[in-house]
C-alpha cells in the first residue's frame, strides 16, 4: 500500500462502516487505544458515525481505494454552550501506523474543524496507550485532567487522561 497524502483522504460515509468497524474491533481486540472489550456490531459503527453528522469525517484510503484510517469530529456535548468545542477519533490499520497517515488525517480535521467555528478540541486516551498520549502531545495536544482508574479492561484497570489542543491562531 501506498503512502496517504491529502489527496487520498476522502469523505467518512455508510460505504466505510465494514472497513471502518474491521480496523476499530482490531483495537478492540488487541490494547487499549479502543475501550470496549467485545467487537464493535455493524449497528455500533453505524451510530458512531451518525454522531458526526455535520462535522469533519474523513476516511483515508490507499491508492487502491482499501480503508486504511479513518477519523472524525464529534460535538463534545449537545449543548450550545461546548459549539465550540469538539471531540476527536481516529483509528488506523495497525500495520499502516508511523507513515503520517494519523498526522494527515488530523491536519485534514483541524482544517475542517477551524472552519466550523471549533476553537478546541479534546481527546480521551487510555493510560495504557502511551503510543497515542505521545502522538497527540506531538500535535499540540496537552493534558488538562485525568479519571483515575474509572476504566477496566481484561480486568486491567485504566485511567481516561483527557487532553486538548486549541485551535486559534496565535494560541
Amino acid at each position: 500500500m501506498s503512502r496517504v497524502q491529502s489527496s487520498n483522504l476522502v469523505p467518512l460515509t455508510q460505504r466505510h462502516a465494514s472497513e471502518m468497524r474491521r480496523i476499530f474491533n482490531t483495537y478492540v481486540a488487541k490494547g487499549f487505544a479502543a475501550y470496549p472489550e467485545k467487537p464493535l456490531s455493524e449497528e455500533g459503527m453505524l451510530s458512531l458515525l451518525q454522531q458526526t453528522a455535520g462535522y469533519p469525517a474523513v476516511a483515508a484510503e490507499a491508492s487502491d481505494g482499501t480503508l486504511v484510517g479513518f477519523g472524525f469530529v464529534r460535538p463534545y456535548s449537545p449543548h450550545s454552550t461546548f459549539a465550540e468545542t469538539g471531540l476527536v477519533s481516529y483509528f488506523i490499520e495497525a500495520s499502516q501506523t508511523r507513515r503520517g497517515i494519523g498526522t494527515t488525517i488530523l491536519q485534514y480535521l483541524t482544517e475542517q474543524a477551524r472552519g466550523l467555528g471549533i476553537t478546541k478540541i479534546l481527546a480521551h486516551v487510555s493510560s495504557r496507550n502511551p503510543e497515542s498520549l505521545a502522538f497527540h502531545e506531538k500535535h499540540g495536544f496537552v493534558k488538562c485532567g485525568c479519571f483515575p482508574g474509572i476504566g477496566r479492561k481484561w480486568d486491567k484497570p485504566f485511567d481516561v487522561i483527557w487532553m486538548i489542543k486549541e485551535l486559534r491562531e496565535g494560541i
